[in-house]
């Protein structure tokens, strides 16, 4: 195991034995159901919610990183229900009521999408959907799929805001992604109630925004996805998102689905449009009603062309025909890699990886102590003190829980200096992702040597900083985090070599 594994393994152990030491306090009591539930999730997968504004793309890019049309994307009674997509042995859907036992519901597949009865329920009558899914993806994260924030609906958007943000309770979800199309005071508000409010509070690191629909931006040029960027990062960089989300990433949700569900039928169609001449081509993609109406000698069908303007979009037919006319790919399998990656998946996917699932042990380990902490604030007792104090000294003393409230002081602007030091600083202490590579602003491909080298002078430059008698107090204290940051790499690069 690596050194960080090793941190993060230990810390684990140490929330178990908080746990077992509050389960033994509140037995009995009602509070142990909750408390065991806890525990179970810390051996489970990372549980991460997508949430958003109504029509922002949610269930669509739930299925692009699933790899498959599982959630309905329509305006449907289950889209209004929060639903849990989970690895399992089979396929299954159990539907859990507001009122009674929860029973297995029965689904079909239409279109490639699930269509789920509710046994006669409103939606307004279930409390929520559990989908179990044989899938690669299930297994390392349990997705959420939510109803829109600031729905017309109030009663839809408090589902939400009940899951993610209770008054009283602790989140089920260790982490969101959270979509927007800008930084809506909506999206800003529902951010700042999900973070936490007693462990390491407040905090981004449990938070990721994407720039959602990034296609529609700038008229569906084929240059769209790189103004997309652009905007996503001005948004990361606003002092109000930064605050509430680690990084902003622009996504072509739509793109992205069809992109790892491409069919060799699809590519076909798309292939009629990229033998057109360039200019008719063009000219035929200036609008959706062109696309449908003109040029009958094409050879598609009403049926097939509004197909294809359904799974793709506007800017999805032309990127793919240019792509195909290009010779840039030709099968289906060459296409859906080119697209996959141009519709922003790979880069989420990228981020995701280093930003939640390499820190998925401190997440779950920091959602524990939080349910833990909610408890004994909620009902004080004679053994309060102990387990209070236990989850305050792995709060104080573990490197990663340090290291996440420098950069939540960082984000808020309480640590200030130079801003390349500032930025030095973030990426240290894994603000970039926990990877040493990440944290010393290497290439993935570096060597031990290389590796070492860099650790080492990051290392004695944050120690002289430490030391330097005119470093600003808050930044001296970050930087001595700084230091067991690098020593944390250092270790994990000697280890190994053994």
């Amino acid at each position: 195991m690596t050194a960080n594994g090793a941190r993060t393994a230990g810390l684990l152990d140490r929330t178990r034995v908080v746990l077992e030491e509050a389960l033994f306090a509140y037995r009995g009591g009602p509070y142990e159901s909750r408390l065991r539930t806890v525990r179970e999730r810390l051996d489970a997968p990372l549980r991460v919610a997508i949430a958003g504004r109504v029509k922002a793309g949610k269930s669509t890019l739930l299925n692009a990183l699933i790899g498959e049309r599982l959630a309905p994307t329509d305006a449907g009674e289950c889209t209004r229900i929060v639903t849990w997509y989970q690895d399992g042995h089979s396929y299954r859907v159990t539907l859990r009521p507001h009122e009674g036992a929860p029973r297995q519901a029965r689904f079909t597949r239409e279109d490639n999408a699930l269509e789920i009865d509710l046994g006669g329920l409103s939606h307004e009558e279930v409390a929520e959907l559990e989908v179990q899914w044989p899938s690669q993806t299930l297994r390392t994260a349990t997705l959420v799929d939510t109803p829109g924030v600031g729905s017309l609906r109030a009663e839809i958007s408090r589902r939400t805001w009940e899951l993610l943000a209770p008054d009283d309770e602790d989140t089920p979800a260790d982490a969101v992604i959270y979509l927007m199309r800008h930084a809506h005071r909506d999206d800003l508000n529902f951010l700042r109630a999900f973070h936490d409010r007693q462990v390491a509070a407040p905090n981004p690191v449990n938070a990721i925004g994407v720039l959602s629909r990034a296609d529609e931006i700038g008229g569906g040029r084929l240059d769209t996805l790189a103004s997309a960027t652009r905007i996503a990062a001005r948004m990361a960089g606003d002092i109000n998102v930064r605050r509430l989300v680690q990084t902003v990433v622009p996504i072509a949700g739509l793109l992205a689905e069809t992109a790892v569900t491409l069919t060799e039928a699809e590519v076909a169609h798309l292939r009629r449009v990229a033998d057109l001449p360039v200019k008719t081509a063009d000219d035929l993609l200036l609008s959706a009603d062109r696309f449908r109406e003109r040029l009958p000698e094409l050879g598609l069908t009403s049926i097939e062309r509004d197909a294809l303007l359904d799974r793709f979009g506007l800017f999805g037919v032309r990127l793919g025909a240019t792509l195909l006319r290009r010779k840039v790919a030709g099968t289906a399998t060459e296409l859906s890699e080119q697209l996959t990656e141009r519709s922003g998946l790979r880069a989420l996917q990228r981020t995701l990886d280093s930003l939640f699932f390499e820190r998925r042990e401190i997440l779950k380990s920091r959602s524990a102590l939080l349910a833990v902490d909610s408890v004994i604030r909620a009902a004080p007792g004679p053994a309060t003190p102990r387990v209070a104090g236990l989850v305050e000294e792995i709060i104080a003393s573990a490197h990663p829980f340090n290291e996440l409230r420098v950069l939540a002081s960082l984000r808020a602007g309480w640590v200030t200096g130079k801003p390349a030091v500032v930025a030095e600083l973030e990426r240290v202490i894994g603000g970039e992702g926990t990877a040493a590579h990440l944290r010393l602003q290497l290439p993935a491909e570096a060597g031990e040597a290389e590796l070492m080298a860099a650790a080492a002078e990051s290392l004695a430059r944050w120690q002289r900083r430490a030391e330097n008698p005119l470093t600003r107090y808050e930044l001296s204290i970050a930087a001595r985090v700084a230091i067991r940051s690098c020593e944390g790499v250092l270790a994990e690069l000697h280890r190994g070599r053994s």
